[in-house]
């Protein structure tokens, strides 16, 4: 059987917190040639090479990303194994490793993950952001207990996963309050050839959006396209045009975002998911999570 070098790992895993070996070596209080030799024993041991080279900086290989995965949860098991041996205040947390996909809404996120900081017992929560396919793959290796999707997990991913669908959102148009002002007026033939700031073609909140377009005879001036909804809402706070956030949350990103809302369109609907390994969810703080979806923030 082979071992794993945890020395070396921890080298590995400070180089990749730090993003260089002179912080690592700082930290670590250690020499640069050190942590390098350690670094290359690792590799060496694994048959991988973990960092590339990017001008002067060191970055993470995709096989860097993955071990970089595990270490983070063994140093954190590590921590809470010296927490429970040590009689810490407060036991030892239920941990929940989340999956969100790149897309989802991180106001929509968070309101969904809610219940889990306000459980019976206290709740250690590991989030991960990802595209959905290699979230689905962490998941069926048990690296996740739920993954959250604007999308459902597709037959494609060859992975048995269940899609379990929390509720659905419409849109709330909303822009700087001049703007949401005067496009109040007349809406929604006021969007027509109005300065927008919408959604990129993969996503998932964008085919409804043409649709509805489409079907009202209106054509906005596509001032940018964003994969980021949130850097999408600061271009909007700068004036810059109207945009869209889902309702279900409108009231807490309009005034985060100091934005105004000029309409709520139901038809321009998004469904959310939760995905896990089992027909019935069996953990509880997962069983937590739909159940407030399902009763509360999507009824």
């Amino acid at each position: 059987m082979e071992w794993l070098n945890f020395h070396h790992l921890r080298y590995f895993w400070t180089v990749a917190r730090k993003g260089g070996v002179r912080k690592a070596a700082d930290e670590l209080h250690v020499s640069q040639p050190s942590i390098s030799a350690q670094l290359g024993l690792l590799e060496e041991s694994l048959g991988e090479k973990l960092f590339k080279r990017s001008g002067r900086s060191l970055v993470l290989t995709e096989m860097g990303d993955l071990v970089l995965t595990y270490a983070d949860e063994i140093f954190s098991a590590g921590r809470e194994l010296m927490s429970a041996v040590k009689h810490r205040p407060g036991g030892r947390a239920l941990r929940l490793s989340v999956g969100m996909t790149d897309a989802l809404s991180k106001f929509i996120g968070f309101q969904i993950l809610k219940p889990a900081f306000y459980y019976s017992q206290p709740v250690h929560v590991v989030c991960r952001q990802a595209e959905l396919g290699p979230l689905v793959n962490q998941l069926q290796a048990h690296r996740l207990d739920l993954v959250l999707a604007d999308e459902p997990a597709s037959s494609s991913l060859k992975a048995k996963t269940f899609n379990h669908r929390l509720g659905r959102s419409g849109v709330t148009f909303c822009a700087v309050s001049e703007i949401a002002k005067k496009l109040r007026r007349n809406f929604p033939k006021s969007l027509h050839q109005a300065p927008a700031l919408l959604p990129s073609d993969n996503m998932g909140m964008r085919e409804p959006l043409e649709k509805w377009f489409y079907a009202k005879g209106i054509r906005p001036k596509i001032v940018a396209e964003f994969e980021d909804a949130g850097l999408m809402k600061v271009a909007a706070s700068h004036g810059l045009g109207f945009t869209m956030v889902h309702s279900v949350v409108d009231k807490v990103a309009l005034e985060h975002f100091r934005l105004r809302a000029i309409a709520e369109v139901k038809e321009c609907a998004s469904d959310f998911y939760a995905i896990t390994i089992e027909r019935r969810v069996k953990n509880p703080v997962v069983a937590a999570i739909t159940e407030h979806a399902y009763s509360e923030l999507f009824a």
